[in-house]
């Protein structure tokens, strides 16, 4: 079905997710899939008592795996929890047997679309759901830096006092503690953040753009001190992601996509500016990024490539 999609893991991040689709209407045809059926049929019940109050009629039901062979979306949310103390790639050993267990189901049901992945550490478990599946790169993607980015964006309005959606700005790299801004392509409508920052009446400071770049990269264990995880601005993200998908936007994303060359790399998966549409990953845009950057980039390219190479795939 071209709007259909299917939910792998009913946990805070997988139902903030579909709630947030609900509400924006996002697809026609919504399951639920999780190791614990009746979570996910009593969580459906929940989301279809609200209907009345959405934009659009949704199928809205629990499922199973077969339930995958004529979805347009899987969004895989499964895996263990971030808890307080731990960084994302910590996640990496118990979220990659999680994943095979989920792949090879999906595979027996025969289905045949996109693959999008919000389970940490992110970029990683892409590579993973990707070399498990043998689907085309471009079809696997990742949730990658679309939230960092859009906190950054949150935290430039705030302080430059403009409407989020008038400021272009991206973090790139693993979405982790390695990320980066890639502020030589930061804009406040079409003027340079750097430049704003560079006068003496500014009301922001380069000073205060480092602090900004912090806050961002480490803001989810704040998040995680107080109330034990993130998931409404994931679900946001995630969204999204979706609607470019389904509705063929070519919007650019700071999605985990395949490098082939791109950035002087090659087979891994990491966060970048890319266009997506109902292909997946259409392209990624390759940035001429400053030196400092691109060393940053490199620096995050090789945490991924040396935690992957400690990946059983058998």
């Amino acid at each position: 079905m071209k709007s259909k999609v299917v939910i792998i893991g009913t946990g805070m991040v997988g139902m903030s997710y579909a709630y947030s689709m609900v509400n924006q209407g996002t697809c026609e045809a919504l399951v639920l899939i999780d190791i614990d059926k009746e979570r996910a049929k009593g969580e459906a019940m929940d989301l279809n008592h609200g209907l009345n109050f959405g934009d659009r009629k949704m199928k809205i039901y629990a499922g199973d795996y077969k339930d995958c062979s004529d979805a347009y979306i899987i969004c895989i949310t499964a895996g263990a929890i971030q808890h307080e103390g731990e960084s994302r790639l910590d996640l990496l050993n118990k979220n990659t047997e999680i994943m095979k267990s989920i792949i090879a189901n999906i595979k027996k049901s025969g289905f045949n679309g996109m693959l999008l992945i919000a389970t940490n550490p992110v970029d990683i478990m892409t590579y993973v759901a990707y070399k498990l599946s043998g689907y085309d790169k471009c079809r696997v993607v990742g949730s990658g830096t679309t939230l960092d980015s859009s906190r950054l964006r949150y935290m430039l309005s705030e302080k430059l006092k403009v409407n989020s959606k008038n400021i272009h700005a991206y973090v790139m790299g693993e979405h982790g503690d390695s990320q980066f801004v890639a502020w030589s392509y930061a804009l406040q409508g079409v003027q340079p953040i750097y430049q704003i920052a560079s006068k003496n009446n500014s009301n922001i400071s380069f000073g205060e753009l480092d602090e900004i770049e912090n806050e961002v990269r480490n803001v989810a264990y704040e998040i995680i001190k107080r109330k034990k995880s993130t998931y409404y601005g994931i679900g946001m993200a995630l969204t999204a992601i979706t609607k470019a998908i389904l509705e063929n936007e070519n919007s650019i994303l700071t999605v985990s996509s395949f490098l082939n060359g791109d950035y002087g790399h090659n087979d891994v998966y990491i966060a970048v500016p890319s266009v997506v549409n109902k292909d997946g990953v259409k392209r990624v845009i390759e940035l001429a990024l400053e030196k400092e950057e691109k060393e940053k980039f490199d620096k995050s390219v090789c945490i991924m490539k040396e935690n992957i190479n400690k990946i059983n795939f058998e």
